[in-house]
């Protein structure tokens, strides 16, 4: 049995146990059942930072020649913003077509949401460049982490020879990080079961029911980019087997659907992505970066939350309007990188540009883990498929193969 169906089975398993426990039996499932998948996620985040750190820099030194690095990175943040854009452009339709926030109202006016604003851009840009590298490891700071390793593998490859210890010592690193990574998906399925049955048992039926065109609209969204955007570029772009690509990707799909997190899902995606034959050196570098900049999931949430807080107060969008959403999400997904609640501060930056009530947003915050699963998903998707994207453009200048 593949890793894919057990990860399913554990899945599946949760999903009818926290049916079963119910609202009643929430507290339960989160005393007793949620450290499974605590335990789970702390090895997995245990191994990012040395995972992440080590890759890349291996990968850096790979491409051997600097100008390739500059190339393969300006390629990768343009697919990014690309295949961002049309998620938006999707969530949008799906948002118009299902009316999810048509005859519902506020329940409570009293709310108050606060206004989350991104960070100037001139401040992200500063911040990512580390005053103190191993801070950054301790705080897992993943913009700076990959900074730090660039200028790592730079500097080794114009070293040469006389670094090659270091570079041994850190591609040893990497393939240790790997084979930890291997034992703790050993037990994926068990940690899967104890992060989805608390967050099931917690949203039964009942809290979900007024909000079911929601929760429709953005899982569909997301299936929709998914399969249209993600296999029409894998198809006639990557020249990839898209059938074979989802099945090979399935595992880290999986794995995010259940866990909500790019980043710890980051190892798996990176092994599935090697093993239906990107290159170490694409993936090394175009997935760590896309695990921290990468929002397409979290991109058609913000066009079908958008249009449902517009609905909901009866505001009609101009057609201005609906470009404006589509430009602010597409620069927001690159200026809130790396910002803890990156998502959030996106819808409410969308809101205050258009002038929609942020009250709206505390209805979508009481479900955002159960929409938080979706985009996810798609987020690793995404960055698995630019990689594929970017190794079929750079496949000629690889000169021997890394997987």
């Amino acid at each position: 049995m593949n890793l894919s169906t057990k990860i399913l089975i554990g899945l599946a398993l949760g999903i009818i146990a926290g049916l079963e426990l119910g609202a009643e039996g929430a507290g339960f499932a989160k005393t007793w059942i949620g450290p499974l998948g605590t335990i789970f996620m702390n090895m997995i985040k245990m191994v990012i930072v040395p995972l992440v750190f080590s890759s890349l820099v291996i990968g850096v030194c790979s491409l051997g020649d600097i100008k390739k690095v500059g190339r393969i990175g300006i390629k990768t943040i343009a697919w990014y913003m690309l295949t961002t854009a049309f998620a938006i452009v999707i969530g949008l339709g799906f948002g118009t077509a299902f009316q999810p926030g048509a005859g519902l109202s506020m329940p409570a006016e009293s709310v108050k949401v606060a206004a989350k604003t991104a960070p100037p851009l001139m401040k992200v840009i500063i911040d990512i460049f580390p005053t103190n590298p191993l801070g950054a490891m301790v705080k897992a700071n993943m913009l700076q982490i990959i900074v730090f390793a660039l200028f790592t593998g730079v500097g080794i490859t114009a070293v040469g020879e006389k670094a090659d210890y270091l570079k041994h010592t850190i591609n040893g690193l990497a393939e240790v990080s790997y084979k930890m990574v291997g034992y703790i998906m050993s037990v994926a399925p068990i940690g899967v079961f104890g992060l989805i049955t608390p967050v099931v048992a917690a949203n039964g039926p009942a809290v979900l029911l007024p909000l079911l065109k929601v929760v429709m609209a953005v899982y569909l969204a997301c299936l929709v980019h998914a399969v249209v955007v993600y296999g029409a570029l894998l198809k006639f772009v990557a020249g990839t087997n898209v059938f074979q690509f989802f099945k090979g990707i399935s595992p880290a799909f999986l794995m995010a659907f259940s866990s909500c997190s790019s980043g710890g899902t980051l190892p798996l995606t990176m092994s599935c992505a090697q093993k239906m034959g990107v290159s170490k050196e694409v993936s090394s570098f175009v997935l760590p970066l896309g695990a921290t900049i990468n929002m397409d999931g979290t991109a058609a949430y913000q066009g079908v939350c958008a249009l449902f807080i517009a609905q909901l107060y009866g505001i009609e969008l101009t057609g201005a309007q609906y470009l404006t959403i589509i430009l602010t999400g597409t620069l927001a997904s690159i200026g809130t990188a790396g910002v803890p609640g990156a998502g959030f501060i996106m819808l409410t930056m969308i809101l205050t540009t258009l002038g929609l009530p942020l009250e709206g947003s505390a209805l979508i915050a009481g479900i955002d883990r159960i929409l938080d699963m979706p985009r996810t998903a798609v987020n690793i998707t995404g960055d698995a498929t630019v990689a594929a994207l970017i190794d079929k453009s750079e496949r000629a200048n690889i000169q021997e193969p890394l997987y």
